[in-house]
């Protein structure tokens, strides 16, 4: 499972209409963590569980030092967007290739599993709409961004 996290100021989630053209706002946050979550294949509940354990225990606000406090302590949100163009790969041609992602069903209920784990772990919770063509609109605050990467329920360090 492949997070990337951006501290933000606010973010918010439209999905147009197909049938009036029309946007709607599917979801938003003040202060908090904007969450795009890839689901790979082969991905479980323990992983969803790790990147969600890790991601309400980052000490990335700041309090006496610029990286000092978790989301918990910040009574920040998290908006968690399905985002599996993470799991995709762009080693072979000029086309991704999305065979590492997820299949739809087991991705949905591992997306929706991190943010119920979110929620139970006191951050309040809101989701992008799954599958769908979203519109993400977001303030950066920092710019703070990190990617976690979780395999085999750990979570791992990049590739350098």
């Amino acid at each position: 499972m492949i997070t990337v996290v951006q501290r933000v100021l606010r973010a918010e989630v439209r999905v147009r209409h197909v049938e009036t053209q029309a946007d709607r706002q599917v979801s938003q946050i003040g202060p908090g963590l904007l969450l795009l979550v890839g689901v790979e294949r082969g991905d479980s509940e323990a992983e969803a569980d790790a990147t969600a354990k890790k991601i309400a225990a980052l000490r990335i606000f700041p309090g006496r030092h610029p990286m000092d406090r978790a989301i918990v302590e910040t009574s920040g949100a998290c908006l968690v967007v399905s985002q599996f163009t993470l799991a995709g790969t762009l080693r072979k041609g000029n086309r991704p290739s999305f065979d590492k992602a997820e299949a739809p069903d087991r991705a949905r209920a591992l997306y929706e599993r991190v943010a119920a784990q979110l929620t139970a772990l006191g951050v309040p919770t809101a989701l992008g709409e799954f599958a769908a063509d979203m519109k993400v609109e977001l303030v950066n605050d920092g710019p703070v961004t990190f990617v976690v990467v979780v395999r085999a329920g750990a979570v791992l360090d990049l590739p350098a």
